[in-house]
């Protein structure tokens, strides 16, 4: 996919969808690092189910510490890896608290610093809540980059790069969320809806799915390099 092509790519996502955003709920910069924390190997709808009550009593740092990990795995149980998960977010927290007056750090290295947040986290945390041009390269992305042929990579670090270097400037602050969504919603991993998607006379994709009552085609499946934060 060539630079004219990635740019009309976004143009078109942009004009169907002004204003992307994350579908993880959070009230607060703290709620979000928290949530995104929450959300490796889970989807966006059970995090949010799971901290809907989570967030009327938990606003800040201190107030996490106080629930404590036994209190705050109650509301998270739901979740695939809570317990590991609470544990993280305790200690998070507590970082939090000594190392930072209890605000969340606008910086990627001292984000990663912290229990169970990876560059992806951080990455969505400098976006959301800084503004920061960052790639967030999760498994729908990774996916939609690869198999589209904006930015093929092995890693999610490959990917960031690629995206990096070839996501024009007026589409940079919402390109996260834009291939998150088309991934989530029209690219998708086991039979993409390529007979609605808007960009698909852009793709690389050549198993291209035209009829919604078709098979797809077996294809080799990229696969995201699992990592222990995310």
């Amino acid at each position: 996919m060539n630079r004219a092509a990635i740019f009309e790519f976004f143009r078109r996502l942009a004009e169907a969808n002004p204003a992307p955003e994350t579908e993880l709920a959070y009230g607060n910069t703290y709620q979000l690092l928290v949530a995104v924390t929450l959300s490796a190997q889970a989807t966006d709808v059970g995090v949010n189910k799971a901290t809907r009550r989570l967030f009327e009593i938990v606003h800040t740092p201190a107030e996490m510490v106080a629930l404590g990990e036994d209190g705050l795995k109650e509301h998270i149980k739901t979740i695939g890896l809570f317990n590991a998960k609470a544990k993280n977010v305790i200690a998070l927290s507590q970082l939090l608290i000594r190392d930072h007056g209890g605000e969340v750090p606008n910086d990627r290295d001292a984000l990663t610093a912290l229990p169970g947040v990876g560059r992806k986290t951080a990455n969505v945390v400098l976006n959301c809540a800084f503004g920061a041009e960052t790639f967030a390269v999760d498994t729908h992305i990774f996916r939609v980059c690869n198999r589209t042929g904006m930015a093929k990579g092995k890693t999610p670090e490959a990917v960031e790069q690629g995206l990096d270097k070839k996501v024009p400037g007026p589409f940079r602050l919402g390109a996260h969320h834009w291939l998150i969504l088309h991934g989530r919603y029209v690219c998708k991993a086991r039979k993409p809806e390529c007979w609605h998607c808007g960009v698909v006379d852009l793709c690389g994709f050549k198993p291209k799915i035209l009829d919604a009552g078709a098979k797809p085609a077996p294809v080799k499946k990229a696969r995201v390099a699992r990592e222990t934060k995310t």
